[in-house]
């Protein structure tokens, strides 16, 4: 199985990510050539080597027309995206809002643009926590610059183009002491770091500084799933993404890109279930917290019709995700439900490793699920994919799944 393992033993940041990934893509001059021409004007993201404690390795830069991003990024973007899409960015404190509209107009691909906006809305709940407010009042200060989107977007288009079918991440190291920011001088990890890190492993060791930044944590939260030592994996390919600053100890994050294999009795994945009856609330409300959940990104969420106390009707509402998210998971049931107490189980299961093919048929490009693992090998047309076929093409729903199954029964012939 294709494995990607992060090793953040000096924390993580979104240059160093972004660095580190490129080290393992074989064009890096179309990566460059990509991301330069996103859609953000003057934007210029270049690569370098450098060598820290006699280790060379490769440094994200980013910069505005003849400044450094953090600088001038804002006026080069905000002039623009005024003229051009019509926003109102009037300073460099950027609203999460805005940051959408910003990322809807890049020039990247569907899913590129929804991983980005998966990331910032964990800094904007991040934020919105640490500062006592409602995401839509939150304003982005360093995060809405230009080398922030750059880096985000960067990591989301170098992902896409590994396609690792899972993302493995060690403990993170997030430093120590105090790191200046906007509102004054925070304590390390800032608290939107410390919130997003919130069910990861993490550590301080080494360096009386900020290693993890709000923007690193998120994007490790988004695509990691697992969070251990190394895996046993044959590697192919090494990264290494160095950062700014300067330590006794080299200052980068290291990827592997390699397989890893599971044995036919292992169990290879845990995630956690939360559970709650619900005995006073209308069937709507019930639903709005079901939607809510799904959107956030939990596994499944489904009710079950129940007798409580009193012979009062009720559902049980269980709600599975990964095992890193449950706290954000039982925070959001607590918050829109009337339970007062969260079960949580841990539960390791067996799973099919899953990808996602396109196949050409006669009725359009169809997506089709696969999954393998135990010697065993499965795949299912996307059900969206068919219905909307089906209907473009004014036959049944059979017809098309048809076509796809009998195309891909004949393309495993071949094989």
């Amino acid at each position: 199985m294709k494995t990607l393992y992060l090793e953040c033993a000096m924390g993580a940041a979104g240059d160093m990510l972004t660095a580190a990934l490129l080290e393992l893509v074989n064009d890096k001059a179309d990566f460059l050539k990509q991301i330069n021409s996103i859609g953000i004007p003057g934007l210029k993201v270049n690569m370098e080597s450098v060598v820290k404690c006699g280790i060379s390795g490769t440094h994200i830069r980013v910069s505005i027309d003849d400044g450094i991003g953090e600088s001038c990024a804002d006026a080069a973007i905000l002039k623009y995206i005024h003229k051009h899409n019509n926003l109102s960015l009037k300073h460099s404190h950027t609203s999460f809002e805005k940051i959408e509209n910003i990322i809807a107009r890049l020039s990247v691909s569907q899913k590129v643009k929804d991983n980005a906006l998966s990331i910032y809305r964990l800094i904007a709940g991040a934020e919105a926590s640490a500062h006592g407010i409602s995401v839509e009042q939150i304003h982005f200060h360093e995060l809405g610059n230009a080398d922030a989107i750059a880096d985000i977007v960067g990591v989301c288009i170098l992902m896409e183009s590994l396609a690792p079918q899972e993302t493995i991440a060690s403990p993170i190291n997030v430093g120590s002491g105090f790191v200046q920011c906007a509102h004054g001088a925070i304590p390390v990890p800032s608290p939107a770091t410390a919130y997003i890190l919130q069910d990861i492993p993490i550590y301080s060791r080494n360096a009386h500084e900020e290693l993890c930044t709000p923007t690193g944590a998120a994007i490790i939260k988004h695509f990691v799933k697992r969070f251990e030592q190394m895996p046993k994996m044959r590697v192919q390919k090494i990264g290494y993404g160095m950062g700014t600053k300067d330590f006794e100890y080299v200052n980068c994050l290291r990827t592997f890109l390699g397989e890893t294999e599971n044995s036919n009795d292992e169990i290879n994945d845990r995630i956690v279930q939360l559970q709650c009856n619900l005995d006073d609330m209308t069937g709507e409300a019930v639903g709005f917290a079901i939607n809510l959940l799904l959107q956030e990104g939990a596994m499944d969420v489904f009710t079950v019709p129940i007798q409580m106390k009193k012979n009062r009707p009720a559902v049980l509402l269980t709600c599975i995700c990964n095992e890193y998210k449950a706290h954000f998971f039982a925070e959001l049931i607590l918050r829109h439900t009337t339970t007062f107490g969260i079960r949580r189980t841990i539960c390791d299961r067996y799973a099919l490793k899953r990808k996602t093919l396109t196949k050409q048929t006669l009725f359009g490009s169809i997506r089709i699920k696969t999954g393998e693992g135990y010697n065993i090998k499965k795949f299912k047309p996307e059900y969206d994919d068919i219905a909307e076929a089906a209907h473009l093409n004014n036959v049944s729903f059979s017809e098309v799944n048809d076509a796809v199954l009998c195309n891909k029964t004949n393309e495993e012939k071949k094989i």
